[in-house]
């Protein structure tokens, strides 16, 4: 049987930032006696990468993602206007397995935006 390894703050904050990087989810369990819940999280979720970015943000849950519908994603942000990334059933599929998906927003306030995930 192999021995469980203790991993001290730093091991674990690089394993849960590399861990996040990858895609993988990381489960934390604890029994009881207190304790500080200062351990990051980590979330499914996927970010996509806007191109001419003004303060616009596109984020997909975990559980939208897990879901599999079709999505109408709003990426307004910090901006002072809005844009919609429309996604298909087969799109969210593709991004839920990491695959590469890019969009282009409706046009608003005279210009339009790729949006691109994983």
């Amino acid at each position: 049987m192999k021995e469980a390894k203790h991993l001290d703050r730093r091991e674990f904050t690089l394993a849960a930032a590399m861990a996040a990087l990858s895609g993988v989810a990381i489960t934390i369990s604890a029994c009881g006696g207190g304790g500080s819940p200062s351990s990051p999280s980590v979330t499914g979720d996927k970010t996509g990468v806007i191109g001419s970015n003004h303060g616009h943000t596109a984020v997909i849950t975990s559980g939208q993602l897990s879901a599999g519908d079709a999505l109408s994603l709003n990426i307004r942000g910090g901006s002072d206007h809005p844009h919609t990334v429309t996604l298909t059933a087969a799109d969210m599929t593709a991004i839920a397995g990491n695959s590469r998906v890019s969009r282009e927003s409706t046009t608003d306030d005279g210009h339009s935006h790729s949006v691109t995930f994983n």
